[in-house]
């Protein structure tokens, strides 16, 4: 059983930064994607950045309001994944999940860290 252990949030005042790590209990060469989800209070998860596992530095996807602010990277030697966060705003708060695509295999989820944006 894949599990998913995320760490690094918490509350920063706007404009601050945070790095969220996933740390996948086996290879992440097993999965097809590895994302970072958040979900609002009231409102869907949605899907903020995933990296493919193949390939030196993998390709990278963001949400759109998050573009040029947060920054997806992978240790393939460490089986983690990394979110850094910077220019935070007060939107951005939400629980924050990792997510690894295992095609045929269905998603795995980490338990979520909370990150907390203050005005």
């Amino acid at each position: 059983q894949v599990q998913l252990v995320e760490s690094g949030g918490g509350l920063v005042q706007a404009g601050g930064s945070l790095r969220l790590s996933c740390a996948a209990s086996v290879s992440i060469f097993s999965f097809l994607t590895m994302g970072w989800y958040r979900q609002a209070p009231g409102k869907q998860r949605e899907r903020v950045a995933a990296i493919t596992t193949g390939g030196t530095s993998g390709t990278t996807n963001y949400l759109d309001s998050v573009k040029g602010r947060f920054t997806i990277s992978r240790n393939n030697a460490q089986n983690t994944v990394y979110l850094q966060m910077n220019s935070l705003k007060p939107e951005d708060t939400a629980v924050y999940y990792c997510n690894a695509d295992r095609g045929p295999f269905g998603n795995s989820w980490g338990q979520g860290t909370q990150v907390t944006v203050s005005s």
